[in-house]
């Protein structure tokens, strides 16, 4: 249900929680938790920054906006991660991820 999850206006964007789950069968967005955290699974292993690298080009994918407008605010060595999406409001953002939901 759109607009129950917490996704926070960054002042010209939105800061969402991300729970990567590396080294997975595909890259998809498995679940929008309760919390608001979203559960992210992506096939790049959890080295030398490869796991962030695909996190960002994969959100970039998904929100449809060049990879530099997607950041890791905190987190960058933890499964759990704080992203910012510059450009797109909580709403447009939460929108987007419920169409690339992975599909049960």
């Amino acid at each position: 249900m759109i607009g129950k999850h917490r996704f926070h206006d960054s002042g010209g964007g939105t800061a969402f929680v991300v729970r990567v789950v590396p080294r997975s069968t595909s890259n998809e967005i498995t679940e929008l938790a309760e919390d608001g955290t979203v559960c992210i699974h992506l096939t790049a292993p959890p080295v030398e920054g490869k796991t962030n690298q695909q996190l960002v080009q994969f959100l970039s994918e998904v929100f449809q906006v060049h990879p530099d407008r997607i950041g890791i605010a905190a987190g960058e060595s933890s499964g759990n991660k704080i992203v910012t999406v510059e450009g797109l409001s909580p709403f447009e953002v939460e929108r987007r991820l419920f169409a690339n939901l992975r599909k049960r």
